[in-house]
Formats: C-alpha cells, structure tokens, sequence
C-alpha cells in the first residue's frame, strides 16, 4: 500500500510523545508493516533513541551518521539515501542540532507560504511507495517549520497525558490544525483520534481527565488503547528499545504499544 503518514503531537512537552512514536513504529514493525520515522527535531531525541536500540541488534556496536536531514535539504538529496536501518522493517531519517537552520532554509528559498508550507510535503512523497507507514516526530511548538511536517500528515494523533494542561494543549492543536492548515491553506490532514497516556491505572485524576476529553472530543474520537507511564519506558529512553521474552515488564511495554498499532491498522482500515 502506498504510506500513511502519521504524527503524534501535543503542544505541551513531556507526554512521551515521542517513545510513544517509537513504540507504536516498532511494534508496527514487529506485526510486519515496514515503517518509516523522521526525526523532525533538532534535540534529536528519537534519533538517539533509535540509534541505541540498533546498537542493542548490532551487539554493541557503535552506530554513526554519515549525514542527518538538515543536510539532505540543503543537498536536495534524495531522503531515502540517508535512511538507516534499525531492525527489521523499521527504518529512520536521522536528524541532528543543525535542523534549527530549516526555518532560515524555508525563508531563504522559497517566496510564497504555500511553497513554504507545502516544501517537507514535496520531499516525502517519494518515499510513500516504499514503506508502510511514515512517522514524523515533530517538537511540541508552534512554528513554520513543524507547519510544513503536519501538513505532510494524512493523520494526526493527539497524546493526551491525563492531566488538566495537557487536555488544553489538546484543545489548542486541534483548533490550530483546523483554522490554519486546513482553513488556510486547505490540507486534507486529519485527527485520527486522541491517545491517553495515563500517569497510573484507576487514578481518580486521570478517570476525571479522560471523561472531559471523552465530553469534549465525543467517546467515538478517543482510543481505546491507552498508554499507562511506566519505569521500563523511561528506562528505554536511556538505553535503547529492548524486547524480551522473558522479561515481564517488556512484554507489557511492548502489549500495550502493540495494541495501539492496531488500533491505529483499524481505525485506517488498512489490512
């Protein structure tokens, strides 16, 4: 199939927007798609991410980048030529401190808003043939810069973290999404749904947050799967993705990403 191109975004940092890009991709992965992610970033944390769980698969090895994608924009490089391997099926468009340089980039190059807006659309769309599912992990501002990565979205997913914060950053992104990019500028982008990530099971905060966004964004609109904090995510951000069998609280990592990535297959109703 040709690739969809998702996000999971919030306006509000820290809520694990982008483990949670790097889990759903790769238990995407594990059920057989072939998944794309770009690092949109400039802290380049999913990079780092990645990068350390290839090393895990490598034994140790240590992994190097020969060019991230700030310079392939510059090159007018193809990006599937700087696309690295990660595990199986799982692939990733690295990305480094010198993407800060983009917005200048976009100014410097293009005239209009429309081209501006539409340039990081124009550069992926060769790469749909190819893989499955593209992911972009975009920092949580307001900006040109991540207005050109949502508008190359087919779908965006809102992280909910269930706290009173975070369900404004909601409000916001999806009023931002519609009276700019859509209205604007007329993206065919769509909100998928919202995704809760929960701070603990059954706590009466997050039960109260997560009917307010049931109330608000109607019950149809919000996943069922939801994400519950845990140590051994945090954990993974530090030493790279780890999948085993034998170890319990992986297993329940990688159960409850994995049930998002097929809620994610349904609500497409890709096979």
């Amino acid at each position: 199939m040709t690739a969809k191109v998702l996000s999971f975004l919030n306006f509000k940092g820290g809520v694990g927007k982008t483990s949670t890009t790097a889990l759903t991709s790769f238990n995407l992965a594990k059920l057989g798609y072939k998944v794309l992610t770009i690092d949109f970033d400039p802290q380049a944390n999913l990079t780092s991410l990645f990068l350390k769980t290839k090393s895990i698969s490598s034994n140790d090895e240590i992994i190097t980048i020969d060019k991230a994608l700030m310079s392939a924009v510059n090159e007018g490089t193809n990006l599937q030529n700087i696309v690295i391997p990660i595990v199986k099926n799982l692939f990733l468009i690295p990305n480094a401190v010198d993407f800060s340089m983009y917005n200048r980039f976009l100014d410097r190059n293009l005239t209009s808003e429309e081209e501006k807006i539409a340039f990081f659309r124009n550069r992926i769309n060769p790469l749909k043939n190819t893989y499955d599912f593209i992911f972009i992990d975009v920092p949580p501002t307001i900006s040109l810069p991540n207005d050109t990565a949502f508008f190359a979205c087919d779908q965006i997913i809102v992280v909910l973290q269930t706290q009173e914060r975070s369900l404004s950053g909601a409000e916001v992104l999806i009023n931002y999404l519609q009276q700019t990019l859509i209205d604007d500028f007329h993206s065919t982008v769509d909100v998928m749904g919202i995704l809760p990530v929960l701070s603990k099971r059954n706590a009466q905060v997050d039960e109260e947050i997560l009917n307010s966004a049931i109330k608000e964004f109607g019950k149809e609109n919000v996943f069922e799967s939801k994400i519950t904090i845990m140590e051994r995510i945090k954990r993974m951000d530090l030493t790279g993705i780890t999948d085993n069998d034998h170890d319990v609280w992986d297993k329940r990592v990688h159960k409850s990403f994995t049930n998002v990535a097929k809620e994610i297959i349904a609500r497409l109703g890709v096979e």
